[in-house]
């Protein structure tokens, strides 16, 4: 399997096809992305089981919003089992590719810990014998943790970002398709710079800007403002968001009007 090379510009294409997918059938992709996020939140709130099995179920919750989206993108009507294409043949194998997705978890957690001088509660602050947070990080501290977790989990985070799609559209091996999506995403590490950035703008800079003008008019403005914003992100910016995966690969390994069947 061939990756191609793309220019840097089509990570802003990848952000602006997305609005256009999403013009095409808002209320499916609305519903994916906000259901995709409840089973995120609801696999959190299962301790202490939920945050281990959520890795396992990723792979397969990321191709089933990749199949919306490929459904819309071949336009109506919606073919009965669009949504679960390719799943049911390849759950083994998504599985499996969830599995890897649990060892990597580990092993980014095992690597911030040990960063931390053995200490994986010291991103809270140490607790005294009433159980109260005695010296807890302050926000440049917080913020570096952030960034250097970041930076740790970020070869896993690509490694995974094309193998749910290769695993259940193309068949490949779960093991396969995560050195399939690293070399991918490297060798177009531009395009994905740039949709990070284009993303980061429309998603964090600009809200932000509308709302520091928005509190120099007036404090009650400002306030409708943002929940106004956080509706957009939620309804409109996450589904869009949601899309990159699928843009993405349909831009690297498809060609032309061919797409990826099952």
């Amino acid at each position: 399997m061939q990756a191609r090379h793309l220019p840097a510009s089509r990570g802003a294409f990848w952000i602006a096809a997305g609005f256009q997918l999403y013009r095409r059938n808002p209320p499916l992709l609305s519903m994916l992305t906000l259901a995709y996020l409840l089973l995120v939140v609801a696999f959190g709130q299962l301790q202490p089981v939920g945050p281990f099995l959520l890795p396992l179920f990723l792979p397969t919750l990321t191709a089933l919003i990749a199949n919306g989206c490929r459904a819309i993108d071949r336009g109506p009507p919606l073919p009965r089992g669009a949504l679960t294409a390719g799943l049911r043949e390849r759950r083994g194998a998504l599985l499996r590719l969830g599995g890897l997705h649990l060892l990597g978890t580990f092993l980014i957690l095992a690597i911030d810990i040990l960063l931390q001088n053995g200490a994986p509660g010291s991103l809270l602050g140490s607790q005294d014998e009433g159980g109260a947070v005695a010296n807890p990080l302050d926000e440049a501290e917080l913020l570096w943790h952030m960034l250097r977790l970041l930076l740790i989990a970020l070869p896993v985070l690509l490694a995974f970002w094309f193998a749910p799609l290769l695993t259940a559209w193309d068949g490949v091996p779960a093991a396969k398709s995560l050195f399939f999506s690293l070399v991918a995403v490297w060798r177009n590490w531009r395009a994905f710079l740039v949709y990070a950035l284009t993303a980061t703008l429309l998603g964090v800079v600009l809200p932000g800007l509308v709302l520091l003008l928005a509190s120099l008019v007036s404090k009650p403005l400002a306030e409708v403002l943002s929940i106004a914003l956080r509706m957009l992100l939620l309804v409109v910016f996450a589904p869009v968001l949601m899309t990159g995966i699928y843009q993405s690969y349909r831009d690297v390994f498809t060609s032309g009007e061919r797409d990826a069947d099952v």
